[in-house]
């Protein structure tokens, strides 16, 4: 259970934010959200100018149960309910035929609208107090780094959020699996905290992981979830002598040493032992980035861990962390 740091007090202040078409950092079991009126498009547009986000770019709408899932999406077929019933509240999001609740600015002007139940106390008490959806994108600028704390919100958004509900340290540590569930044959858009051989169990079938969709999900933009300095993926065994060689070249190097190699001497800037259970690993994976910036990195050398369970997310942040930066 998430360590509770918000006061009664401070969740009816927050609701009250949220009426008055304010922006309130929330915190889910994921990642920290930039939270909004799903219903005010006004509000909605201040969260994509906050962000620096394309207006293109759909938003996850929070919903506090799943006996509001009619509500916001439409036609919602038997698969969905499924899922619905067995991991919400919980790190799954699922993307429906849009509903009559889902305004167009939430939805990147799709007739798709993507919702979640969080499993966080303080986010869940929040939803009942405001008592509607919460439109809600990670509570960081566009493409950077996610926020897993309160303070990584404070440091990074500042006075362009008008409250930050702090909950404690995010537990989960990546975003929500992202599952289409628009059709008769569901597929995962974006791997996340619910695992696909969880789901796969749950629905006797296997899903499929495009690399592309034909719907728009936060989360795809070819750099994301990036720290300032460049992420360069390599094999396992390699990652120590590709650091140690930058650093030699004149690089400030971080380098996440995978589980096997923990015991090596490593000569870089700054060494992360990257933890052996992927639910640990996956709770520190932006608290690593986000330490290996602040102490001035220009270079992080990692490797992907096997893509399997939590790994697969893992697989999945690094890769866009690593990915082509705008020019």
């Amino acid at each position: 259970m998430a360590r509770v740091t918000a006061t009664t007090s401070d969740i009816e202040k927050a609701a009250g934010v949220l009426r008055a078409g304010g922006l309130v950092a929330i915190p889910t079991e994921t990642v920290y959200g930039l939270g909004a009126n799903a219903e005010d498009p006004s509000a909605v547009t201040r969260v994509f100018q906050v962000k620096g986000r394309p207006p293109s770019h759909p938003l996850i709408v929070h919903i506090g149960g799943v006996e509001h899932l009619d509500a916001w999406g439409e036609d919602v077929p038997a698969t969905a309910r499924l899922l619905a019933e067995r991991f919400w509240p919980g790190p799954l999001t699922l993307v429906l035929r849009r509903g009559r609740r889902a305004p167009l600015e939430v939805t990147g002007g799709l007739e798709t609208v993507a919702v979640r139940v969080p499993d966080h106390p303080v986010a869940l008490a929040l939803l009942s107090t405001f008592g509607g959806g919460v439109a809600a994108p990670s509570a960081n600028r566009f493409g950077s780094v996610s926020p897993t704390t309160a303070q990584h919100v404070r440091v990074e958004l500042g006075d362009a959020v008008d409250f930050v509900l702090d909950g404690g340290p995010c537990e989960v540590g990546v975003e929500s699996t992202i599952v289409d569930a628009t059709g008769d044959t569901p597929s995962i858009l974006r791997p996340g905290g619910v695992t696909r051989e969880d789901l796969e169990a749950v629905l006797g079938r296997p899903l499929a992981v495009p690399a592309t969709s034909r719907v728009r999900v936060p989360g795809q933009h070819p750099s994301h979830y990036a720290p300032r300095a460049r992420v360069v993926l390599v094999e396992p065994e390699k990652v120590i002598a590709e650091a140690e060689l930058a650093q030699e070249l004149g690089h400030q190097v971080g380098v996440f040493v995978p589980p096997a190699l923990a015991d090596t001497v490593v000569k870089a800037h700054a060494v992360v032992t990257v933890p052996g259970s992927m639910a640990a690993y996956a709770h520190g994976l932006y608290g690593f980035l986000r330490e290996l910036d602040q102490r001035g990195c220009d270079l992080i050398i990692a490797s992907l861990p096997v893509e399997e369970g939590l790994g697969l997310a893992i697989a999945n942040r690094l890769r866009r962390a690593a990915g082509p930066r705008p020019s």
